[in-house]
């Protein structure tokens, strides 16, 4: 199948819902992809779900390129997006534009993600200028959550309903391909998604968006704390404890090998 493009993704505007999963190995994103995933997002969400950390804080650029290289391995058509770790665009903008250049030359990423703050346009700009696509990231930002001091829903009240969307015109102006909402409101989430002519994924904000994402260990009921938004497909934790149990028993029992 051919590589999914930025452009496949802008056309799939308002027409047909755009489908991301998580993926942090080459074993996931082989499955995400045969089940036709258009974008593979290797999310600094592998820090609590695959790496025992209590948040996404601790998440270094040198874990999202292991993880990005090893989803690569994998040769999906769906769009890999590595995701840009805690406080690195808050950098000089050299070296974050250093990090995304290997992201994409070394590790084999076809662009990336950045939890955008309202003064981060003009860095958007100067990425996109440079030929990365950016997928810009609005609403809650889970690294700002040692600042929030906890996870909320965002566009509420109508101050911060507006700066949503002002925020995401001005990040599409600067050239950003695609917007994440995270836990934004669905109705603002849905004003959003209207006034923006290139499409919107949403986290927990709603069914207007134009495409939908969750992380792949929710889907699959191998997270420990589900968000509410979210919806376990299959529950593999408890499949694979079977495994592994029969397995040990079967050992201690001589009953494996045979």
């Amino acid at each position: 199948m051919k590589k999914v493009s930025t452009k496949n993704i802008l056309d799939k505007k308002s027409k047909e819902k755009i489908v991301m999963i998580t993926a942090y190995d080459a074993i996931f994103a082989s499955l995400a992809d045969k089940a036709n995933a258009d974008i593979l997002l290797v999310g600094d969400s592998v820090g609590n779900t695959f790496l025992g950390m209590e948040s996404t804080i601790p998440v270094t650029i040198d874990d999202i390129a292991h993880h990005t290289k090893a989803v690569a391995r994998a040769d999906p058509s769906a769009m890999i997006i590595a995701d840009i770790p805690f406080a690195l665009p808050a950098y000089s903008f050299d070296k974050l534009l250093k990090k995304c250049i290997y992201l994409m030359q070394e590790c084999k990423a076809d662009g990336v993600k950045i939890e955008c703050g309202k003064n981060f346009a003009p860095i958007v700009q100067k990425l996109t200028d440079a030929g990365i696509p950016v997928i810009a990231h609005i609403g809650l930002l889970p690294q700002q959550y040692l600042k929030l001091g906890q996870y909320r829903s965002f566009g509420n009240a109508e101050s911060e309903a507006q700066s949503l969307i002002t925020e995401a015109l001005a990040l599409q102006e600067a050239g950003a391909f695609c917007v994440l909402m995270e836990m934004v409101n669905a109705k603002i989430a849905k004003e959003i998604t209207e006034k923006l002519s290139i499409p919107t994924i949403g986290i927990g904000s709603g069914a207007d968006c134009d495409g939908q994402v969750l992380v792949c260990t929710d889907i699959l009921g191998l997270s420990q704390k589900v968000p509410p938004f979210a919806k376990k497909y299959a529950n593999l934790s408890e499949t694979i404890f079977d495994a592994f149990e029969n397995y040990a028993d079967d050992v201690r029992s001589e009953k494996f090998p045979k």
